[in-house]
């Protein structure tokens, strides 16, 4: 999610649910030891709890890192090891640490000793060709071995030459089976599913044999899903805000990083989901993607686009349940 679930879309996120887990964007250890600390780590108390996501595969980098992330207020660090881009791999970073994992765990060691808050790993199933299960088995083993014990599973393999990571993402089958059977035979550890998961009744048949489930990608395109998670998986009892309380929400923090100087395409940008599935969200998007009309710096841009919306914009339970059409 590079590039995606940076601090704005965290804030968003967080207005539709309270206690959704949230994850960082992968941010290198060299944008942190050798780039702008602040520009990376800064984020609001509002978004917690966050888990800052690192890449990297140097042992003493990864620690130096997951200390400032720690004194910056993260609650969890977690090392990348699924990322298939060719830009990753060029640092030797993602993926293809799952073809060492004693590396990762030698890595793990050191930010584990480094910092109080958990540490972390997302991974694939498998690297290339590498498809049987023993080849996760043995690479979480080997980490669990260094004191790591919550494991983030994209079931899917990564294939480091000839896809993009869109097909990365698509392409490779999905073996969900074998998240299952890394909870199976390491009944102690922390284990959550992700990959292709779209609805949170698909999220719920997961839960019956994992302990978490990341959603990426469906979760930033229709965002509105997440209104559902902390009622039936955290038992909130409050109500879910509606979209129309969100989108308030949004033009305060708008108004607010304007006052910053913060451009607002790069607030609004991550809110274009919003309404996906109200009549007249089309419009309401086209308004808000407009970039000349973003440039003049107006919140008024908002009451533009909800001229476009036909339909009142209330909370639909029905919807939430059964038309839920969700980061990786």
């Amino acid at each position: 999610m590079m590039d995606w679930t940076d601090r704005h879309c965290r804030y968003f996120h967080r207005t539709i649910s309270r206690h959704t887990w949230l994850y960082t964007e992968m941010v290198t250890t060299g944008a942190l030891i050798h780039g702008d600390v602040a520009r990376h780590l800064a984020f609001t108390a509002d978004e917690a709890p966050v888990a800052l996501q690192l890449g990297g595969s140097e042992p003493a980098d990864l620690a130096r890192s997951a200390r400032l992330g720690e004194q910056w207020g993260y609650d969890e660090i977690n090392l990348n090891c699924g990322c298939p881009s060719e830009r990753v791999q060029r640092g030797a970073f993602g993926a293809c640490l799952m073809n060492e994992p004693q590396l990762v765990a030698d890595c793990v060691k050191a930010m584990r000793d480094a910092v109080s808050v958990p540490v972390t790993v997302k991974h694939r199933i498998g690297v290339d060709a590498v498809e049987h299960y023993e080849f996760v088995r043995d690479f979480v083993g080997t980490i669990a071995d260094a004191g790591c014990n919550v494991f983030i599973v994209h079931a899917r393999n990564a294939i480091l030459k000839g896809l993009s990571p869109k097909e990365n993402r698509e392409i490779p089958p999905l073996k969900y089976e074998y998240a299952y059977r890394l909870k199976r035979d390491f009944p102690d550890l922390e284990i959550i599913i992700n990959g292709g998961i779209k609805t949170l009744d698909e999220v719920e048949l997961h839960l019956q044999h994992v302990d978490g489930v990341m959603l990426g990608r469906e979760a930033y395109h229709h965002p509105y899903l997440l209104a559902g998670v902390d009622a039936r998986f955290y038992g909130a009892t409050a109500a879910a805000p509606t979209r129309d309380e969100v989108e308030t929400k949004l033009i305060e923090y708008c108004a607010a990083e304007l006052a910053r100087g913060t451009y607002p395409g790069a607030i609004v940008r991550h809110a274009l989901g919003l309404y996906r599935g109200v009549a007249g969200a089309r419009g309401w998007r086209r308004v808000l993607s407009d970039s000349r009309k973003l440039a003049a710096r107006d919140l008024a841009i908002f009451d533009e686009a909800r001229q476009h919306l036909r339909e009142p914009i209330e909370r639909d339970s029905a919807w939430q349940s059964a038309a839920i059409e969700m980061l990786e």
